[in-house]
Formats: C-alpha cells, sequence, structure tokens
C-alpha cells in the first residue's frame, strides 16, 4: 500500500462500526470532553522553567524562564534553531526531565509536588510522544505495537486489541494489522507510532521533528493524520519542526530565544 497523495481524511464506516473518536473511546483514563475544549481548558502549563547543564568547568543555561500555556485541542508549533532548547523544552514538558526551577502542569496536576512513582504515572497516562524515528519494536505487527503500551496500562488483551483497530483503521491502515514494521512503508510506520501514542487516550501529545525522515508527500499525509486526530479528539500537541510549510498549518507557532518562548 502506498502512501497516495489525497489529502488525509479519516474512514468512512457503517454507522454501527464506526468509531467517531477512537482516542476518546478507551476504556481507560478518559480526558475531559471537548465541552471542555469550548471552555479552552489547559493541557500543559510551564511556568517560568529554568534548566542548565554542566559541560565541563562551565554552567550552560539552557531555559531561562520559559513559559508556555497548551488548550485541549491545540496544535502548537515549536520552530527554533538547533540548540536552543528545543529538545530540553519537550522532555521537560512530558515529564522526562525535572527543571531546575518553575512550574509543569498537566490538566490539573502539578508534576514537581509528585514523586517519581506519581510522576511516571501521570506521564503514562496523559502524555504521548511520538518522534522522529518511529521507534517501533521490530518483531511485533502494527497491531501489537499499539496493544502492547495498553497492556502496561492495564487494559484486557481483548479491549486492547479492539481499540488498536479502530486506531490503525482511523489511520487509514486497515489492512496493515499483521505487518512488522519492516514490512511498512516510512509513512505507514509513522502513522503507526502516531496511533501508539494515543492508545492510552492521552492529554497531551509531544511530537518531536514526526515528518523528518519523510519526503514532502508523506509529510504531508502524516501531519494531515496527526492533526485530523488532535482536532477530532480535543488533544493537545506540542510539535516540534523545521518544516515552516507544516508549522504554518497549526493553530500557533512559538520559538525560543534566549531561553524564553516567545511567538513566531
Amino acid at each position: 500500500m502506498s502512501d497516495g497523495s489525497t489529502p488525509y481524511q479519516p474512514p468512512q464506516t457503517t454507522p454501527e462500526a464506526r468509531s467517531p473518536d477512537p482516542v476518546r473511546q478507551a476504556p481507560v483514563k478518559q480526558p475531559p470532553t471537548n465541552q471542555a475544549n469550548t471552555k479552552q481548558a489547559l493541557a500543559l502549563q510551564l511556568s517560568q522553567i529554568t534548566k542548565a547543564y554542566r559541560e565541563g568547568g562551565n554552567r550552560l543555561e539552557i531555559l531561562k524562564g520559559a513559559n508556555l500555556s497548551i488548550n485541549e485541542g491545540e496544535l502548537v508549533a515549536l520552530v527554533a534553531p538547533s540548540g536552543a532548547g528545543k529538545s530540553t523544552l519537550l522532555h521537560i514538558a512530558g515529564l522526562l526531565e525535572n527543571p531546575d526551577s518553575g512550574s509543569v502542569i498537566i490538566g490539573d496536576k502539578a508534576a514537581e509536588k509528585l514523586d517519581d512513582a506519581a510522576r511516571t504515572l501521570l506521564r503514562r497516562e496523559h502524555i504521548g510522544f511520538v518522534y522522529q524515528f518511529h521507534h517501533l519494536l521490530p518483531e511485533f505487527t502494527a497491531l501489537e505495537n499499539i496493544v502492547i503500551p495498553q497492556l502496561i496500562n492495564g487494559l484486557p488483551r481483548s479491549e486492547a486489541e479492539e481499540r488498536a483497530r479502530q486506531l490503525l483503521t482511523y489511520m487509514r491502515l486497515p489492512n496493515r494489522f499483521d505487518h512488522r514494521p519492516a514490512e511498512l512503508s516510512g509513512g505507514e510506520r509513522q502513522r503507526v507510532a502516531i496511533a501508539r501514542a494515543v492508545a492510552n487516550a492521552p492529554r497531551l501529545l509531544l511530537a518531536d521533528e514526526p515528518t523528518g525522515n519523510l519526503d514532502p508527500k508523506t509529510s504531508g499525509l502524516v501531519f494531515d493524520a496527526l492533526s485530523t486526530l488532535v482536532r477530532s479528539s480535543g488533544l493537545a500537541a506540542l510539535v516540534v519542526t523545521h518544516n515552516m510549510e507544516l508549522a504554518a498549518r497549526m493553530d500557533r507557532r512559538v520559538t525560543l530565544v534566549d531561553g524564553k518562548v516567545r511567538d513566531f
């Protein structure tokens, strides 16, 4: 199956079979409904974030009081040159690193007040990640790659498999359930990775150059899939990208200047 050249559309099925919102339908921890989004509920709030690293005898200040808020259903592009701190900001937002100071709030939970176990649970239940490389498990099928994180999160296998089928169908991959990553095209692998990232119905999706390894046509298809999923489900998404054409299609664009977040 090729990636094709037509704009991404959710698959059309019968009313009985159609999943109107596969992200929201997870039987595990549910994000707020789209009604909350009409009130512009915050999914992510970073306040006065600072972060510095030691390199030799030098102290490198990367973030210097960075502030960023993202509403549910909002797609935000982060565009900045290499070395500006994009990955650091993304890791802190995803609770993969701790800031030196400042506040990270996911929904209504302040991460700095949580112990390691609670932070891990918050990350697992409320944050999804998509990277430039798909990081799919090569020995497992597309379906199994989406089932596994749900099993880790405590969902019964039968429900996890049904949800994985719904997500793959939604991502226009209904004939790829049993294909391993090596049998998929680059665009197909990234769509599986997106489906895996939302398998546990997160509140926030963080994407680091999700189309960076793809050709322009395939990049557009993958972005269409990502943006459709975000807007139909009320997810919040922060997408690091160097692709200015894709950044222009997002709701808002921000950059990093001297360790602080600025409108772009």
